[in-house]
C-alpha cells in the first residue's frame, strides 16, 4: 500500500481539532505542563488564554488541578508527554479521575518509541498498560491525522475519562476525510484469509509493509487498525482470527500486559485456539536513536512483523 507522508504528527492534529472544539464547545478547559509548544496545546490557549492553564513542570499538580475542576462539572484536558502522565501522575489519574469517573481527557504526547531520540526517559512504552488496567479509563491510539481528529471528538463525546496516545512525529496519511471512527471501533485495511495482524499506532503502517511483503511469498495477511484499544473491537478482532486461523497482535509498548495480552487471554476464554503471537518489547528499556533504526533493533520493524507472522501461518499449516 504506497501512502502519502503526514503533513503533520497526530499530537498537531489532535490539538488542532481541540482549538476548534473551543468555539463549539465553551465548558471545557486545558490544562498543560510547561510543554505547551510540543504537544500544540498552546493553539488552544492563544485562542482561549482564559481557559487554558500552564501549571508548570508539575504533572501531579497539573492533573491534580484538572481533576479538580472536573468535579465541579467542566470536562478538562490535560496535555503532555505520556511518560510522565501516566507514571508520575498516575495515582491522580486513578484516585482523582478514573475513581469518581469524571470528565478528565488525557492527551498524551510521544508514545512508545516513536520518542525515539529523546531517549528512555520520554519514551512511553509501559502507559498502554497503566490507562487500561484502570476501571472507568478508554484508551484510543490514532494511526494518522484524521484518526487523531476524530479522536479529540470521541473523547469531548464520551463521558468519564478518556485517554489519547499520539506520536511524535509525522508518518503517514491513512484516512480521508470522510472516515469515520467509534469508540470500540476498528479498521479493517486489508483483507486476507492465512493471518491476521491487529495493531495501533505507529505498528498500523509496519503491519500493512508486512503485509505486503508475505503477499509477494504468497501468503495473504488481514491487517486491522485497533485505534480503540479500551474497549477493543472484540467481534473484528476474534472474527479475523477465525477466518484467518491465526493471528498476530503488534504494538510498540512493553509485550507484558500490553494489548496482546488482553487479547491472547480472551481468546483463551473464548476457546479459540489458533495459533498466536504478540509483538513488543521483550522486558527491557530501549535506547535513544533514530527512530526506525529504534523499531528495527527491538524487532519492531516491518521484517520482524512478517516474520513473526510467517512463523504463524507456518503453523496453521502443520495443524491442518
Amino acid at each position: 500500500m504506497s501512502l502519502a507522508k503526514a503533513k503533520m504528527p497526530t499530537r498537531r492534529a489532535y490539538s488542532e481539532r481541540v482549538a476548534e472544539l473551543g468555539a463549539e464547545r465553551p465548558d471545557f478547559v486545558v490544562f498543560e505542563s510547561d510543554i505547551g509548544h510540543s504537544t500544540y496545546s498552546y493553539l488552544f490557549g492563544d485562542k482561549y488564554p482564559e481557559r487554558y492553564f500552564n501549571m508548570g513542570i508539575a504533572e501531579v499538580a497539573t492533573m491534580s488541578a484538572a481533576c479538580g475542576v472536573a468535579s465541579q462539572g467542566r470536562p478538562a484536558l490535560v496535555c503532555g508527554y505520556g511518560v510522565f502522565l501516566t507514571m508520575r501522575a498516575l495515582e491522580m489519574v486513578r484516585s482523582f479521575a478514573c475513581y469518581p469517573d469524571l470528565d478528565v481527557k488525557i492527551m498524551s504526547s510521544h508514545g512508545g518509541l516513536t520518542a525515539a531520540i529523546d531517549g528512555v526517559t520520554h519514551q512511553a512504552t509501559e502507559d498502554i498498560a497503566f490507562m487500561t488496567t484502570l476501571p472507568n479509563m478508554k484508551v484510543l491510539v490514532p494511526a494518522d491525522p484524521r484518526a487523531a481528529r476524530a479522536a479529540a471528538e470521541i473523547s469531548f463525546a464520551t463521558k468519564g475519562p478518556v485517554f489519547t496516545r499520539l506520536m511524535r512525529d509525522p508518518l503517514y496519511e491513512l484516512y480521508g476525510e470522510g472516515e469515520e471512527f467509534r469508540l470500540g471501533g476498528s479498521k479493517t485495511l486489508r483483507e486476507g484469509a492465512d493471518v491476521a495482524i491487529a495493531a495501533y499506532g505507529d505498528m498500523v503502517f509496519k503491519a500493512l509493509d508486512a503485509a505486503e511483503s508475505l503477499a509477494a511469498e504468497g501468503i495473504e495477511a488481514e491487517v486491522l487498525d485497533l485505534y480503540s484499544v479500551k474497549p477493543w473491537d472484540r467481534e473484528a478482532v476474534l472474527g479475523a482470527a477465525r477466518k484467518c486461523g491465526a493471528l498476530l497482535v503488534a504494538e510498540n509498548h512493553q509485550r507484558r500486559n500490553g494489548l496482546g495480552y488482553d487479547i491472547g487471554v480472551t481468546m483463551l476464554r473464548e476457546g479459540l485456539f489458533v495459533p498466536f503471537d504478540n509483538i513488543g518489547l521483550a522486558d527491557r528499556f530501549a535506547e535513544s536513536g533514530d527512530y526506525e533504526k529504534m523499531l528495527v533493533r527491538y524487532g519492531l520493524g516491518a521484517d520482524s512483523v512478517a516474520a513473526a507472522a510467517r512463523r504463524l501461518a507456518a503453523a496453521k499449516k502443520g495443524r491442518n
